[in-house]
């Protein structure tokens, strides 16, 4: 069989099992097509100008997509890629006569410039890099380094060339020099001289020879460069080493991105600024805040007036609508937007209407709908309209406006579908006006759901296709709206829920997933409609006890895999195991360690005996006291505390620790503390042991003896907390059931602990007593080996 046999035959396979959804072309006009089309099989090396197929007589092909725009862009231009690729184009085919039409993909063969990958052997990093070529030996960063920014570029370049600088630092304890000139060896060089046309917006060239070269077209290129190379020192055991090579690297798909529920359960601004500092070590440009929502009404007593709903963010026109206590202020979120772009981030804001509404309704009564309830707007009050257009105007109008990007999300779904002309009209007019200050517009898959005649505006609109009931992929492509891939059957995570996804299955993404699969559908490789793709963490099951750490144990393995497929796509050099094996010397980023993750050669990463002779550099109203033959550690008073080398530890631990406490502590005394969580000798006005978290308490309902030494250690991993005493089991909390009080309804609620460490008390309610033997472990200890511990005190 020919190479074009070979391509049309596959050609016809795929439209076979897709049933010709997006083809109006007869089948004996496909088959005509099938045995008269010639097709190049090859592109030689050096060749410049694609030579598009011959279509016989009465037909007409136009390229239409690519999924390598690097290589071959849409207008057959060829930039030679440094290895051999293959090249997935997208054709329209047309019937001259009756304008009938069908897409044709068709592979073709780009020689590189270099036969195969050199000495080197390419470096591991997430997401991959897509061409390179191994050069022989290593650059290496010394204190000497310095950051040379391109003079043509210096005014763009220089935030990215400090944000680099404080990179390093963070992570290799290097801070090079930045300046403006030509570089020299042991340097690494930034700019702007990339082929616009070749790079785009994303993409950036590496050379690492005796210093270090990042090119690119624009600054967001040359800043994942940057990310690169921090995560290639990232795995070298002594943080300095870069093989050399070169390299191309530009993503397939447009919108990588991840969206985050903020409406349901809040999560502070500095939680948010880390969020954008780990998305960009990943090249993650899309984060999307889901501003408003609410939470589900048979959780609360089938009460609207009591569900728990959120509007994030600060309103000067109506200061009623922002949820007390828990918003950010006009100025944070620029803040947030302006630290975005330095990281290449792209910030969509989303506020949602006219359904999942509760926070609009209890602000305003009187636009609530009366027949779906108060999460429903009436979308057929003027006043409705009036307001909603107030709330977006607010964030949109001048000339430096709230919302700084040029995509802003409208929500827009699962509204009830009796009213599908309204909920029409009410779509098409808030696209209208959000474009009207200049801005494109987003949309959740809603058209399909809310058929009618009511035309919506597809112009300057994207839309997240999440579920295909809602919105037909296909139709939705016919009506014009480019899509992000957003299947909820595959990625979206809901905390604890019992539905959807806990965890995403990871090595099925890995395996089978990219942006071009929308529920049963699959859309033909370089579709030009799938600008990419987007995961989501969904907090429907509001005050359920999951923390922002528990949020983030579910969103980071799921980063490293979905930037490497929104990425690369589907990368068939590396298995999953071997992903996942690479994957794990690759962290959040230089200076975020959300996951509390603490390294060391062995399990036990924190031995203190708290007998005076540790390594203590900040403590305030302790000593040591004799206890037998050694000394203790006593907090003295409320105000004493301990300060220890860590924040905190996640997923998995296990922390043991002696205490004897004094006569009469205080409510709510505490033993450890983090700025994320408290461990309490005394939780509220019991005297049992609990933790505090997120404003949540939790009890272990046992008490510790005064004036006698208990031994305990707690274990914690992402389903559960347990207690030990004296080396023996006494309880363990995990997730559990309970009624909501409406019919048969339940939730999960979470118990999870990461454990506090920043603080032995707190320097404000401290436990007063004596504490010894402060052992952290970052694994699970066995009982026997807890009770191990026991024994050697």
């Amino acid at each position: 069989m020919t190479y074009k046999q070979q391509a049309l035959a596959i050609l016809f396979s795929f439209l076979a099992i897709q049933g010709f959804a997006q083809s109006r072309m007869s089948k004996s006009d496909s088959i005509f097509l099938r045995n008269k089309m010639t097709v190049e099989a090859t592109i030689a090396k050096g060749i410049s100008n694609y030579k598009m197929p011959v279509a016989p007589e009465g037909f007409s092909l136009q390229l239409i997509g690519s999924d390598n725009l690097s290589v071959i862009t849409k207008t057959g231009t060829i930039f030679t890629p440094l290895n051999n690729l293959s090249v997935n184009l997208l054709f329209k085919a047309t019937k001259i006569n009756d304008q009938s039409s069908l897409e044709i993909p068709i592979a073709v063969n780009v020689e590189g410039s270099y036969k195969d990958q050199g000495k080197n052997a390419k470096p591991f990093v997430i997401p991959s890099l897509r061409e390179w070529v191994g050069a022989e030996g290593n650059f290496v960063l010394t204190a000497k380094s310095r950051i040379v920014v391109d003079a043509k570029n210096a005014t763009t370049l220089m935030q990215a060339a400090k944000v680099f600088q404080n990179d390093l630092f963070e992570l290799c304890k290097v801070k090079p020099a930045v300046l403006v000139g030509i570089p020299k060896a042991g340097d690494i060089f930034m700019s702007l001289d990339g082929n616009a046309s070749e790079l785009g917006a994303e993409g950036y060239s590496l050379s690492i020879k005796d210093y270090v070269s990042i090119n690119a077209a624009q600054y967001k290129g040359a800043f994942w460069g940057t990310r690169s190379i921090l995560q290639i020192l990232e795995q070298d055991a002594k943080l300095s080493s870069l093989p050399k090579g070169i390299a191309r690297d530009y993503p397939k798909y447009e919108v990588r991105g991840f969206m985050l529920d903020v409406g349901r359960k809040y999560f502070t601004i500095d939680f948010l600024r880390d969020y954008v500092k780990m998305m960009s070590y990943y090249k993650m440009g899309d984060f999307q805040l889901h501003l408003s929502d609410n939470a589900f009404v048979q959780h609360y007593d089938n009460d609207w007036d009591k569900t728990y709903s959120g509007f994030r963010l600060e309103n000067e026109r109506y200061p009623e609508l922002p949820t007390k206590g828990e918003f950010y202020t006009k100025k944070e979120f620029i803040d947030l937007q302006l630290l975005a772009e330095s990281y290449g981030i792209n910030i969509i804001p989303e506020i949602d209407v006219p359904a999942h509404s509760l926070a609009f309704s209890k602000a305003f009564p009187q636009i609530a709908s009366k027949e779906y309830g108060k999460d429903h707007l009436d979308i057929k009050n003027p006043e409705t309209y009036t307001i909603i257009e107030n709330v977006f105007k607010e964030y949109l109008e001048g000339d430096s406006p709230v919302f700084r990007f040029k995509e802003v999300h409208i929500g827009t779904d699962e509204y009830d579908k009796k009213e599908a002309e309204p909920f029409r009209k009410f779509t098409d007019h808030f696209i209208k006006y959000v474009q009207s200050f200049g801005k494109d517009v987003r949309v959740w898959g809603a058209l399909t759901h809310a058929q009618g005649i009511t035309p919506v505006t597809s112009k300057g609109v994207t839309m997240n296709a999440w579920y295909n009931g809602y919105a037909d992929p296909l139709k939705m492509k016919e009506l014009g709206y480019p899509l992000i891939s957003t299947p909820d059957g595959l990625l979206y995570i809901v905390p604890a829920a019992g539905y959807y996804y806990d965890y995403l299955n990871i090595k099925h993404l890995y395996n089978t997933w990219e942006p071009l699969t929308i529920g049963n559908v699959i859309f033909k490789k370089g579709d030009p409609f799938i600008r990419g793709g987007m995961f989501a963490v969904w907090n429907d099951v509001a005050k359920n006890g999951i923390t922002a750490q528990d949020v983030t144990d579910r969103v980071f393995p799921a980063i490293q895999v979905l930037s490497e497929k929104m990425w690369s796509g589907t990368n068939t050099a590396v298995d999953f195991n071997g992903f996942s094996a690479n994957a794990k010397n690759i962290n959040e980023g230089p200076g975020l360690n959300l996951r509390g993750i603490i390294k060391a050669k062995d399990p036990l990463v924190l031995n203190f005996a708290l007998k005076g002779k540790d390594k203590i550099k900040e403590k305030q109203y302790v000593n040591y006291v004799a206890d037998g033959k050694q000394k203790a550690l006593n907090l003295k008073q409320k105000d004493s505390y301990v300060k220890l080398p860590y924040e905190e530890i996640g997923y998995n631990y296990t922390v043991s620790f002696a205490i004897n406490p004094s006569e009469n502590n205080a409510a709510n005394a505490v033993l450890f503390h983090s700025k994320h969580a408290t461990v309490k000798l005394k939780q509220g006005n019991t005297s049992n042991l609990g933790f505090s978290h997120e404003g949540k308490d939790y009890d272990f309902g046992i008490s510790i003896p005064e004036n006698k030494w208990t031994n305990i250690a707690i274990t914690g991993d992402n389903n559960s907390t347990t207690l030990y005493l004296n080396g023996q089991l006494a309880k363990k909390l995990s997730r559990e059931k309970i009624p909501t009080g409406h019919k048969n309804d339940s939730i999960w609620i979470m118990k999870t602990l990461f454990f506090p460490l920043n603080t032995i008390g707190d320097g404000q309610n401290s436990f007063i007593g004596k504490m010894k033997d402060l052992k952290v472990f970052n694994t699970i200890l066995s009982d026997a080996q807890i009770q191990a511990i026991k024994e050697e005190e």
